[in-house]
Order: C-alpha cells, then structure tokens, then sequence
C-alpha cells in the first residue's frame, strides 16, 4: 500500500513571491481599529430592535454547518485546504458563543447560552487545532 503526501507549502522568501504592502495595511487598519472601538463605545445604544433576527442566527449557524461540512471532506481526503475552512469555523463558531451569551437576557436564557457555549467552543477548539496542525498530517 502506497501512501501519497501532499508536498509541503513553501514558505515565501523572494521579495516577489510575496507583496511587501500586505504587513503596512493590515497594521494601518489594527491601529485604525483601536480609536474606532472606543467611538463605538461612545455612540452605540444600550438596546436596539432588529430586523430579520431569525435570519442572523439561521444564516451563522447553516455557514457553520457548511464549513464544518467542507471541512470535513476536505480533512478526510487530505487536502490543505481544511485548515482555511477550520480557521473559519472557528472564527464563526466562537462569535456564536459571544453573541449568544451577550444578547440572553438574564435567568434561563442566559444560563441556556452559557450553557450552549461550551460545545460551541468546545468545537471552536478543535478546529484551531486543525487549522494548526501542519499539513502532511492532514492523511
């Protein structure tokens, strides 16, 4: 029985193999944020109605399902790319489990949030550790 790696991505070292403006940007924009949260700390309301509030948390919870779904195909056949749809899922699943505990009003509902975030982090866990995970030991 043969078995088949995949090779190993390699890393970007010539100056043109990769753009030298990416790093400068995305710094620009993580010191541009800093100010931005303090203003929304300042003019959000305390309380607000939303439209369609169904379709928020049927929309997160059906991209989770798909990228758990892709992940796992793609995991399954050893391809890299599992680690990109991991590193989503765990990015959504974790908003998720925020919102969720951040928008229970407080008594049962709450404690229900509380208690739906643990498996909902619990996942978030296991798919940082896939995205993680070098990718010859995707197979």
């Amino acid at each position: 029985m043969t078995v088949q790696t995949m090779p190993r991505p390699r890393a970007a070292t010539s100056p043109g193999a990769r753009t030298r403006w990416v790093p400068g940007v995305l710094g620009a924009v993580a010191a541009g944020m800093v100010p931005w949260v303090f203003v929304l700390g300042r003019t959000l309301p305390e309380t607000t109605q939303v439209r369609h509030w169904p379709a928020v948390w049927i929309g997160l919870d059906l991209a989770i399902a798909l990228g758990c779904a892709a992940t796992a195909r793609w995991y399954h056949r050893g391809d890299a790319r599992a680690r990109l749809s991991a590193s989503a899922v765990a990015a959504l699943t974790g908003m998720d489990a925020w919102f969720d505990v951040l928008t229970a009003r407080p008594g049962t509902e709450l404690t229900q949030a509380v208690v739906c975030a643990v498996p909902e982090l619990t996942l978030a866990g296991l798919c940082t550790w896939l995205a993680l995970r070098e990718t010859e030991r995707l197979s």
